[in-house]
């Protein structure tokens, strides 16, 4: 027998391997590899490491050497080994490129070292594999499967590798599997045993299997496919074994071919940088050719040669241009420190210790889902402070995305769900009494709707009540605090009115509704025990832990209802979720089942968990069932359903026409078990229903009523088909998925034919509530100066219902809506619009402009004839709100901000359709939400809330920013300032090159002296606090405009360096002019007052001091008096002729030396202490005032604080008052910190 598959992904292997063939390994079992007949096949062990123990030197070197600098440094290093161009010894040139070199590999291997051991572990992990000398399955590692192997997969297990599925426990030859670590998808997939394969009562005997398997991108009609095939690093759900054999292995597995690299990206502040160096190059060349000229201007002096030239080996002498030549030369290698070699090295250490502190933000850390903040991209975390765009997801991001049935229409008629909306319980204490009263009042508010277990968790916190419990005992009501939490989203109340109408006779559409909401979805019913959820304690056995700080460990109290008081609490015929389910999926939703009578107060103990695809279905299926219509069981083939009456009717599944975003509507065709009807239920928007009804019932004005209040709207449908339609539908679909080209349009064709003249059932409203503190973290951003833009798929006005929850939109805000039918019609608008902007240019001051854009329109603007227009409209709007979009509409939308406004962007989503968004931004921030992991592997950046951004922009992202922009302005001033010592001594030396330090002082004090200070103030340097930067967004306003790293500054920086190297250098030479000291003993004063004025002018830049600042400044000073000194005694010949022994220590015993280390250091300093506090008291930075109030007392500083936003509010309501008015603390100066945060109003206490 021969199988034929057209895997998807064959493609990306070897080209050349047009068909690949396999057959099993258990006749060749003991034979030599070269002899197996599957041999040509990759193994399965992984590799991802870069390196090998042989080829790391190479290999790191190689990729080290694409960095140009390292050329750079080398070039200069083999320049010195030429003797008619050398500055200093050979050897010593190479020490400085080396110890780079060196580091860097380190840190190259330590991370390769970690890949090594991820490796060896993943290769070590144990399967199952069939032996044949065994005659049964045995333990193997992973790295021995092979292609061929026959491996048995338990439930819960991952998956070795790619294999074909031929057994499962299942009796319908059905495997569940989760995808999660290969795509990021919580939700449960199907896979199918081959057909015609295995029996389902017959045992799986891999001896037996005598086939020939043949993967090919051909189709065949009797082949299989990827729904065949279980794919490594995937998880076995819900299937207590699955057994096939291994058709991909190791490195041609589809998860290590997708296993896509880190993107790398370079922030803004890298490529000016680089900008930055180019000017050190050009300058560096001035220089050296100043000395140049001069050497030869020097040397054509002499009438005749001095006796001190030294001659070739011909006995002539070089002429005065050649000289030059060659001095041009070695001043490129004396003064090569111009070209920081060891700030590359320096950014990438500062920004490791960045994003460190970030992962460890406390405020970053979400309990519930027990994340931090995650760093993925580690080289943009200064751009998190210059964003100026934030494109922002809706449902999922703004949202919890925990969807709570809220309303209904059936018929025409409208059920509101009061109560259920009404049913809030959350607990934000836990204590006892909080839990017990919170507990208790929702009781009362609701004493019809509780189960038994309610009862218990009343009796739990009761019985701890009871306990005397101090202030140092902390009680941790595990089942009652996450029972309160959860029932929310699963509790579902129904609606009286709705109940007794399902009881009358004529009560079929009702039925139908509720059998639509049950059947017509992608929710996988399991009741293993075996769960990747953590299992919820029985119901008979509750489980409390009470932990008090003198006990050594937690004691665990079982409680049993038979020995508790009884509580007459009627029980609630809905859902009730564990409290451990959703840790890993959140839309897993465990219930008890029951059914809805008059007057029933029993619920059948059975339990079901329910693995929805999204939220949405999970409500559903809950709101479903809590009517009565429990959703026991779905197979391929088909699907049970208990009724209210307790009956059960198993509909067979005909065909499945699935979801997608052009549709917008998904359908299930089964054979009612009763009337043997074939009948297509279908749900989606009601855009994708309504234009294909036959008979149309008034919902319409109940679905626009749910979407102004914000919730999410389906409609249901229903549609009879005859054995004849049927049937010749059905052979056009199977004609569409034998196609081999235009399979997806032909397949789209038929659901169209078979989804018109539809029955409308009714409709559903869902309720997808805002996270925490999303408004506030929106109107922060916006006073930060950054304009938030929403990029939503969900219908208009639920869309622009949200935005004005989210304080996106004000009610006072002037809105333009585009719902345009044509081209025509918006493009008119929009100019229409325009024109009236620039005709009245006080609209823009008096009203804030919004703007809200529906998918038909938005496609129509980002035509290229619309363009330029839209983003003049966008630029003028305060708010932007882009609706049903779809995935590629909103990574075009980023796109063309970022393109054409040459601005800084974040796009920040949580699901698989803002994956293009996020890849399109500058930076991209993903939620680990409920709708998998695809935009958390796709971001650059990802965090658990929304509200997280505020501190991660506001707080982090300025600091980073300001942080590196200073350190790197710090980096060219110091080694600028070093080497002009060397070059204002040409003038005294015939530009010949000569240095007056020695040559180990010049390379140890870049390497060590002064190396750890600007890494220091890079990672830790506080300019304002977090209290502040939060209370006051303002301030981040400087990092968008390049407030802290411009041209300006760098030029100044360098002037500066120019300055101080020329007092750094006369000083000592006019002190010691006249005297009879040798060359060393000249450049010793220079040396130190030089590393005094490097270190100290740090010290004036620092903002914020703390223990680590005082060790690493004092410690590098001391480090240099030491290794001063024991070098200066121990270098007896070190560079011959000259050497600098024992000089330091005389230097050190003359008082002279420490006078002018003295003088030389204030006088250096001096213009920019004094430039600083000129600029500090007459015109003082917005940073600099919010730091002077931050240092008030708390209750002055939060009193200013208020002061401020109210009047800054006041400001807000008046446009016409000046932007400036702000309040001044009546008892500092008149300065406040905001942009502009000056002014002359004061306001009173």
């Amino acid at each position: 027998m021969t199988w034929t598959s057209w895997c998807c992904w064959t493609k990306w292997r070897d080209s050349s391997e047009s068909e690949r063939k396999l057959v099993s390994n258990l006749p060749y079992e003991g034979l030599k590899p070269k002899n197996q007949p599957n041999r040509r096949y990759a193994g399965n062990a992984i590799k991802t490491t870069k390196y090998s123990f042989w080829s790391f030197i190479p290999m790191n070197l190689y990729e080290q050497f694409h960095r140009w600098a390292n050329l750079y440094f080398v070039g200069i290093a083999v320049l010195n080994f030429v003797p008619a161009v050398n500055a200093f010894q050979p050897q010593v040139a190479l020490i400085p490129i080396c110890i780079i070199l060196s580091l860097t590999a380190i840190k190259d291997a330590w991370e390769d070292f970690r890949r090594y051991q991820s490796d060896r572990q993943l290769n070590g992990m144990t399967c199952l594999i069939y032996s044949r000398s065994q005659r049964s399955f045995v333990e193997r590692r992973w790295k021995d499967v092979r292609v061929g192997d026959f491996v048995r997969v338990l439930s819960n297990e991952i998956i070795p590798a790619d294999i074909l599925l031929l057994h499962t426990s299942d009796p319908n030859g059905v495997c569940h599997m989760e995808t999660a670590n290969l795509d990021g998808e919580t939700n449960l997939k199907q896979r199918k045993v081959v057909p015609g394969f295995s029996s389902t009562n017959s045992s799986f005997e891999p001896l037996n299997f005598s086939s020939i398997v043949v993967l090919s991108e051909k189709l065949s009609t009797t082949g299989f496919g990827i729904e065949n095939l279980l794919l490594r690093g995937c998880t076995v759900r819900n299937t207590a074994d699955a057994s096939g054999i291994v058709v991909y292995a190791g490195h041609e597995t589809k998860s290590m071919l997708n296993n896509n690299r880190l993107r790398y990206k370079r922030s803004k502040l890298e490529k000016k940088m680089n900008t930055e160096v180019l000017f050190c190059v050009l300058l560096l060349i001035c220089m050296c050719l100043i000395v140049a000229v001069g050497h030869a201007i020097w040397l054509q002096t002499f009438s005749s040669v001095p006796i001190y030239f030294v001659p070739n080996s011909d006995g002539t002498f070089t002429s005065a241009v050649l000289s030059g030549v060659f001095m041009f030369l070695t001043m490129i290698i004396l003064l090569q420190v111009m070209i920081p070699i060891s700030l590359y090295l320096s950014i990438e250490l500062v920004k490791m210790g960045q994003v460190f502190f970030i992962t460890q933000d406390a405020d970053l850390y979400d309990e519930e889902k027990d994340t931090r903040v995650q760093c993925r991209a580690l080289n943009i975390t200064e751009d998190l402070g210059q964003i100026q765009y934030i494109f922002s997801d809706k449902t999922g991001t703004l949202t919890e995305n925990k969807m709570v049935f809220r309303r209904c229409t059936i018929m025409g008629t409208e059920f509101p769900h009061e109560e259920n909306g009404e049913f809030r319980c959350r607990i934000t204490a836990v204590d006892g009494g909080n839990v017990f009263s919170a507990l208790t009042q929702s009781w009362f508010l609701f004493p019809a709707h509780f189960s038994g277990f309610f009862t218990e968790m009343l009796i739990a916190c009761q019985l701890v009540i009871n306990q005397p419990v101090s202030e140092n005992h902390n009680v941790i009501y595990t089942e009652a605090v996450d029972f309160c939490v959860v029932a929310q989203e699963t509790e579902v109340i129904p609606d009286h009115t709705l109940v007794q109408l399902m009881e009358e006779e004529e009560a079929k559409p009702y039925l139908d509704f509720f059998l639509a909401m049950a059947i017509c979805n992608t929710v996988v019913v399991s009741t293993e025990t075996a769960r990747r959820q953590r299992v919820r304690p029985s119901s008979h056995s509750l489980l409390v832990t009470v932990r008090a700080s003198e006990m050594g460990e937690s004691e665990p109290i079982h409680m049993d209802p038979t020995d508790s008081p009884v509580y007459d609490v009627p029980t609630f015929s809905g859902s009730v979720q564990g409290p451990d389910e959703g840790v890993n999926s959140p839309s897993n939703c465990r219930a008890t089942t029951g059914r809805v009578q008059a007057g029933s107060s029993s619920v059948a103990p059975e339990e079901v968990c329910y693995e929805a695809q999204s939220p949405d279905e999970a409500a559903l299926v809950h709101a479903a069932k809590a009517y009565g219509f429990t959703l026991l069981e779905r197979t391929p083939d088909h699907v049970t359903v208990r009724l209210p009456s307790g009956k059960v009717l198993e509909f067979k599944v005909l065909d499945v026409l699935s979801f997608d975003s052009i549709r917008r509507r998904m359908s299930i065709i089964v054979r009612h078990p009763r009337s043997k009807e074939i009948i297509m239920y279908t749900k989606g928007a009601d855009s994708g229903i309504m234009e294909r009804l036959d008979v149309a019932i008034k919902t319409q004005t109940d679905l626009d009523m749910y979407a102004k209040d914000g919730l999410r709207t389906l409609c249901f449908a229903k549609k009879v088909v005859s054995e004849q339609a049927y049937m010749a539908w059905q052979v056009k679909r199977q004609e569409a998925m034998s196609a081999i080209s235009k399979k997806e349009e032909l397949l789209m064709d038929t659901a169209d034919d078979m989804e018109n003249n539809l029955t409308l059932l009714g409709a559903t409203g869902i309720e997808d509530r805002l996270q925490e503190n999303v408004p506030e973290t929106i109107q922060a951003l916006r006073e930060a100066g950054i304009q938030v833009w929403v990029l939503t798929g969900d219908k208009l006005e639920t869309a622009v219902n949200i935005a004005y929850s989210c304080k996106l939109l004000d009610q006072r805000d002037l809105v333009f809506t585009f719902n345009m039918e044509n081209k025509g019609a918006c493009k008119t608008m929009l100019n229409g619009i325009l024109q009236e902007l620039l005709r009245n240019g006080s609209l823009e001051s008096e009203a804030s402009i919004g703007l809200v854009i529906d998918g038909r329109s938005l496609s129509m603007l980002l035509d290229d004839d619309l363009q330029m227009q839209f983003v003049q409209l966008c630029t003028r709007c305060r708010s932007v709100l882009c609706c049903r979009a779809t995935p590629l509409q909103k990574s075009r939308v980023v796109t063309l901000l970022r393109r054409r406004l040459k601005v800084m962007t974040l796009a920040i989503g949580d699901g698989a359709n803002d994956v293009n968004m996020i890849q399109a931004a500058d930076v991209g921030v993903g939620i680990s939400g409920q709708e998998g992991m695809q935009a958390v592997m796709a971001s650059d950046f990802a965090i658990s809330r929304f509200k997280h951004l505020k501190k991660l922009l506001l707080v982090h992202g300025h600091w980073c920013y300001t942080r590196l922009a200073n350190m790197i302005i710090y980096f060219f001033y110091k080694n600028v300032a070093y080497v002009n010592l060397l070059f204002w001594y040409q003038f005294f030396c015939g530009f010949s090159g000569t240095a007056m330090i020695d040559y180990w002082f010049m390379i140890f004090f870049n390497l060590i002296f002064t190396s750890s200070p600007p890494i220091m103030f890079g990672i830790m340097d506080r300019e304002v606090s977090a209290y502040m930067l939060l209370q006051l967004p303002e301030l981040y306003k400087r990092g968008q405009h390049a407030g802290g790293y411009r041209r300006s500054t760098f030029w100044i920086a360098i002037l500066d360096a120019f300055y101080q190297s020329l007092v750094c250098f006369f000083v000592p030479y006019w002190t010691y002019a006249g005297s009879d000291i040798d060359i060393f003993t000249l450049g010793i004063p220079m040396n130190t007052v030089s590393l005094f004025t490097i270190i100290l002018h740090l010290a004036i830049e620092i903002k914020s001091w703390t223990v680590v600042h005082w060790v690493i400044m004092v410690g590098s000073v001391i480090v240099y008096f030491v290794v001063s000194l024991v070098f200066s005694a121990l270098c007896v010949s070190c560079n011959p002729p000259s050497d600098p022994y024992w000089l330091v220590q005389e230097q050190v015993a003359d008082p002279m030396f420490y006078l002018v280390c003295i003088l030389t250091t204030v006088v250096a300093l001096l213009p920019r202490y004094t430039l600083h506090a000129l600029r500090g008291t007459l015109v003082p930075s917005d940073h600099l005032k919010a730091r002077q109030k931050d240092q008030l007392p708390p209750h002055h500083r939060d009193r200013w604080l208020r002061e401020y936003r109210s009047l800054k509010e006041l400001c807000a309501s008046f446009p016409s008052m000046s932007s400036s008015t702000v309040p001044q603390d009546t008892t500092q100066s008149p300065s406040t910190p905001t942009a502009p945060l000056s002014s002359s109003t004061r306001v009173q206490n």
